[in-house]
């Protein structure tokens, strides 16, 4: 919703004024939410984070973790939000 009405301030208000924000808005929610799980556990495999290590070092496992979460929240906004299909899929005819 932010970066619409920073970034996208015509699109925000016609989107706002024909109803359809609210279903946008839970279209790229439900794309963010599903692409952040496949990074995370795509992410935690290759780099070897697993539950074994979450019982021997938890907070190796946390810092880990972490880091994949933060580096998720930024691709994820980047491939969907910024540059992405979902952000600008309002725009096709």
């Amino acid at each position: 919703k932010w970066y619409l009405q920073q970034h996208k301030p015509a699109r925000f208000s016609q989107q706002a004024l024909t109803g359809k924000l609210v279903a946008h808005l839970n279209k790229v929610d439900n794309a963010c939410n599903e692409r952040m799980e496949q990074f995370i556990n795509e992410m935690a495999q290759a780099e070897g984070i697993t539950e074994t290590l979450k019982a021997s070092d938890q907070l190796e496992w946390v810092r880990r973790m972490s880091s994949i979460q933060h580096r998720g929240e930024e691709t994820v906004c980047r491939e969907l939000i910024y540059e992405g299909e979902v952000s600008h899929e309002s725009e096709r005819p």
